[in-house]
């Protein structure tokens, strides 16, 4: 969840603290009393179980405005009287002087006493304080000056988290304002469950308790399927966990790149990124099959709730697994097969560099910057005489003298297996190719040009005589 939903979340707080019930209500202020006669216990009799000068004491501190000096009058109060009736609304406003003060950690611990006094206080009480309690928590992981010792802190963790749950189970006996429509307050409790959900997955995300968070993360998507953060954050926990579920953590990645409420800063983030995670599940070599594989899950993630049983991705074990005794044969056999393994063995099989194809020339194109070959794949003497059609394109590069091989002849080459079309008109393609040397017909021999004889010397010329 977004650390950033603290204001908005103190609104929705102090909306729902007017939906407190009435017995919450009844406990905000203790009511004025005669003082008991000295030594009197006040009972049940009609009487409050406090004594005057508690109470007058209570409500020095209650007036005071200044969070610092109301603090210290309330630490006063519980050192004099640490057994008091009254302990059921100090406790309460120790939250609330806590929170002003920005003294968050203080505040939680008020929270925790608040709660611990157990069946003194009604459900809406607990409600109230653990809410503010977890708003203390998110506080400080938004604060920077804070966000990173919070997020070491586990044993703050765990107290967070499991304050989120009882605040969640509190929230349910919360009773409806009488000025506020069934849907209105139900939409209320969705966010305030929203909120305290979040808390409880990032408390667990620190425990590093990741069965835990996927489970806070999918009570958030059951209120809000299209949340883009949640689902990514699912889509995280997903492969925190041990064995990571790495198929649920790509759903979930994709539902976030999907959604209709994403940016399109998000979009292009969380493609790329699950893009990452299938490049590394896989390793396969053809950038075109991973772009395809992603489009298909995107396509799936935006149209469908939930990821389909039958969907898969095959893992780079499974991938090398296909390659074993892997041959031009097998994969032939398997791409025309189609279905599940067809799908694995093109993955295993392209990018791959296959050496000495054998086949059958049927069609020679030289070119300026390369030599392309239509062959037919053949591994006998029988299929290579019955061999009319092709299903192999092979593009030679770098090899100018390939042009030599001649059409029906018997050619090796080693190439790149880069795509192919399937049924009807299978055909493999090949990149980077290159022909046998030893099934290169030499060069023939250009007719020689006539002789030319060659030109007579003049006979040098005598010296003169010197005389």
């Amino acid at each position: 969840m977004n650390r950033t939903r603290s204001a908005a979340s103190l609104a929705i707080f102090a909306a729902l603290c007017l939906s407190l019930g009435s017995t919450a209500r009844a406990q905000t202020q203790p009511a004025a009393q005669s003082a008991p006669a000295a030594g009197q216990d006040a009972g049940p009799q009609g009487k409050q179980p406090y004594t005057m000068a508690e109470y007058n004491s209570y409500q020095a501190c209650a007036n005071d405005k200044n969070p610092a000096s109301q603090v210290k009058c309330f630490d006063d109060f519980v050192s004099k009287y640490p057994n008091s009736a009254l302990l059921i609304y100090i406790y309460p406003q120790y939250i609330a002087s806590y929170m002003t003060a920005k003294d968050y950690k203080k505040a939680m611990e008020a929270a925790d006493k608040v709660v611990g006094l157990g069946d003194k206080v009604d459900a809406a009480t607990k409600y109230s304080a653990l809410y503010q309690r977890a708003l203390a928590y998110n506080f400080l992981l938004s604060d920077p000056a804070t966000a990173k010792a919070t997020l070491a802190d586990t044993a703050m963790a765990k107290s967070a988290m499991d304050a989120a749950v009882q605040a969640l189970k509190f929230l349910d006996e919360v009773k409806k304002p009488e000025n506020m429509t069934d849907d209105q307050f139900a939409k209320q409790k969705d966010t305030v469950k929203i909120f305290l959900n979040g808390i409880g997955a990032q408390s667990a995300v620190t425990e590093k308790d990741f069965p835990k968070a996927i489970d806070f993360y999918k009570a958030v998507l059951a209120i809000n399927p299209d949340d883009v953060v949640t689902n990514y954050r699912l889509g995280q926990a997903y492969l925190a966990v041990q064995p990571p579920q790495t198929m649920e953590a790509f759903w979930y990645v994709a539902k976030g790149a999907a959604s209709k409420a994403a940016t399109q800063q998000q979009k292009k983030q969380l493609t790329d990124y699950l893009r990452k995670l299938i490049a590394n599940y896989q390793q396969a070599a053809c950038e075109n099959l991973l772009d395809a594989e992603l489009n298909e899950l995107l396509q799936l993630a935006a149209s469908s709730p939930t990821r389909p049983a039958t969907y898969k991705l095959p893992g780079v074990e499974d991938l090398n697994n296909a390659r074993k005794d892997m041959t031009i044969a097998s994969v032939i056999a398997d791409l025309k097969a189609g279905g599940d393994k067809a799908k694995v063995t093109w993955l295993a099989a392209c990018g791959l560099d296959f050496p000495e194809v054998p086949g059958k020339v049927l069609e020679v194109t030289p070119g300026a910057d390369a030599v392309v070959f239509k062959v037919a794949f053949v591994t006998s003497e029988d299929e290579f005489n019955a061999a009319t059609t092709p299903n192999m394109e092979v593009k030679v590069v770098g090899q100018p003298e390939a042009a030599r091989v001649e059409k029906d002849s018997a050619f090796h080459f080693t190439a790149t297996l880069a795509t192919y079309d399937p049924d009807p008109a299978f055909m493999l393609h090949w990149d980077k190719g290159k022909v046998k040397a030893e099934d290169i017909p030499a060069e023939k021999d250009k007719k020689a040009a006539p002789k030319k004889a060659p030109a007579r010397r003049p006979a040098p010329k005598k010296p003169p005589s010197g005389k």
